[in-house]
């Protein structure tokens, strides 16, 4: 474990040389995240200037589980993007083969090698979204405990999705279309999901279960509702799908070391 930190932290001080020789292109591209999350805010804000609740939420609510959403999401962004690689041009292009020649594993590998700083972007507006509102709930320490372990087992459930739609490309050569498509529908779980139809809301949960990455565990720091099913319902699913993540990775893997030998 401690041979993969290390390896980690040289990956990501690499990555941010490179990164600080173009120091305009990362500039333009926090501010470009920073811009585009900070005009769905504004969005919402002009859309409760009209309705005083959304199906019973109000807007300090509603921004609180906005604000929890970008956490994971940032933190899988910041350090595990480099999974669309695989899903677009690695296996298309004949590129995975040096990964398979080195002594780490080839999915650790992919998963630390770059490491996106505009994802910073999303994690400031998160961060502050959470601390203008996170003053109007009740906490307990018990609370603060739950909401600590909620965002690594919700950063779980994106990078764990990532690896099962970037792993398709090993039958099919790229799935950056079937990435984003599912990588989409991280969007309706910023928003309270009873406002969605009754498929929808089960396709985000079951499924493409990024309803859990916020709106669940949000539901029970807002307003303590069944924290069985909200937080252990999170982490049970984040577990369940990594374990299939990595038996779809496993499985491609065989298939690609077969399709080339």
């Amino acid at each position: 474990m401690k041979k993969y930190q290390r390896m980690h932290l040289i990956f990501i001080r690499q990555y941010l040389k490179q990164i600080m020789e173009y120091k305009a292109d990362f500039l333009v591209g926090v501010v470009g995240v920073f811009l585009t999350q900070g005009l769905n805010m504004l969005f919402l804000n002009i859309l409760f200037q009209h309705i005083p609740l959304l199906d019973g939420w109000s807007f300090h609510q509603v921004a609180f589980i906005y604000g929890f959403s970008l956490i994971p999401k940032g933190i899988d962004h910041l350090f595990f993007d480099n999974l669309w690689a695989l899903g677009q041009h690695l296996i298309r292009k004949e590129e995975f083969d040096k990964y398979l020649t080195r002594p780490i594993s080839p999915l650790f590998h992919i998963l630390v090698e770059t490491f996106q700083i505009d994802a910073l972007g999303e994690l400031l507006v998160g961060v502050l979204l959470l601390l203008m509102t996170i003053t109007s709930l009740t906490w307990t320490w018990a609370k603060v405990f739950l909401f600590l372990i909620s965002i690594p087992f919700a950063t779980l459930i994106y990078t764990s999705l990532k690896i099962v739609t970037a792993s398709i490309a090993f039958w099919t050569k790229q799935s950056g279309a079937i990435i984003y498509i599912f990588y989409m529908f991280n969007d309706f779980a910023k928003y309270p999901i009873a406002i969605y139809h009754s498929f929808l809301r089960w396709l985000i949960s079951f499924i493409i279960p990024f309803a859990f990455t916020a709106y669940y565990p949000a539901s029970y720091f807002l307003k303590d509702k069944d924290g069985l099913f909200n937080i252990g319902g999170l982490i049970l699913i984040s577990l369940i799908f990594f374990t299939l993540s990595l038996k779809l990775w496993n499985k491609g893997l065989d298939a690609y070391e077969s399709a080339g030998s």
